[in-house]
């Protein structure tokens, strides 16, 4: 069962920073919601996987599960919502305003090209 869980966390951390390293908006927005599924799991995955325990020690109880990772799964679930929003609406934003949602190189392609014979 671990193996399975490291190995999707695994799978979606590199085809999330796969996908963030994009040239285009939207897959970055696909990315970084790739990698937020994986922090996800990998945030539920540090309570221990146990099935059929309780989350709450009880008195019956022999082994609980730690309801700690679970709290914080919940919390980064609303967060990555509230990120991924923000970014839908700048990646649209910047869409609309230049009617490409491409980004720009590393700037050498923007830059005047100096000739030969000009002095600066």
């Amino acid at each position: 069962m671990e193996l399975l869980i490291a190995t999707g966390i695994g799978v979606l951390t590199a085809a999330g920073i796969y996908l963030t390293l994009r040239l285009r908006s939207f897959p970055v927005v696909l990315g970084l919601a790739l990698l937020s599924y994986a922090v996800n799991l990998f945030l539920f995955s540090t309570g221990r996987l146990v099935t059929g325990a309780p989350p709450i020690l009880s008195k019956d109880a022999a082994a609980y599960t730690d309801p700690l990772p679970q709290a914080l799964v919940l919390t980064a679930i609303v967060i990555s919502f509230g990120m991924s929003a923000l970014l839908v609406m700048l990646a649209l934003g910047s869409y609309l305003e230049g009617r490409d949602d491409g980004v720009e190189g590393d700037g050498a392609e923007d830059a005047p090209e100096a000739t030969s014979g000009e002095a600066r």
